[in-house]
């Protein structure tokens, strides 16, 4: 029996792989692990920098620090953004999926009112017919 691809599967199997490299960097850089690696680097850079005997290569106010933070930044909040914008189409495409859903369930749900209405009636008829019988003998 063949396995039925959901929204999700679909979803990632038409993912580009700048498309995936973008949502793996917004992963990482939204996560603990990057937060404490890049405080360790620039906690390193500036005891380096007080220590270093002979050569400051970025003296305090830490320009060059200063600098890379910009880079980093100028390329991150476009990264970030556009995995934020396939997310909003993941979102968007689940809920139609739990619309069309819940339309199927609202149909069938209907489906099952119309026979239970249907036995129902059967059952007051035979009711009836038996009173009815009844009255007669």
């Amino acid at each position: 029996m063949a396995q039925k691809v959901n929204w999700h599967q679909k979803h990632k199997e038409e993912m580009t792989f700048g498309q995936r490299l973008a949502d793996s960097v917004a992963t990482g850089m939204g996560s603990w692990r990057f937060i404490i690696i890049q405080t360790i680097i620039v906690l390193a850079w500036m005891i380096l920098n007080v220590i270093a005997f002979l050569d400051h290569w970025d003296p305090y106010p830490y320009i060059l620090l200063n600098l890379l933070f910009s880079t980093q930044a100028a390329y991150a909040a476009p990264i970030i953004m556009m995995a934020q914008n396939r997310q909003n189409e993941r979102d968007r495409a689940q809920a139609d999926e739990d619309f069309r859903t819940n339309v199927e369930a609202k149909k069938e749900i209907e489906e099952l009112q119309v026979i239970l209405n249907k036995i129902e009636l059967d059952k007051l008829d035979k009711i009836i017919t038996m009173l009815e019988n009844m009255e007669k003998k």
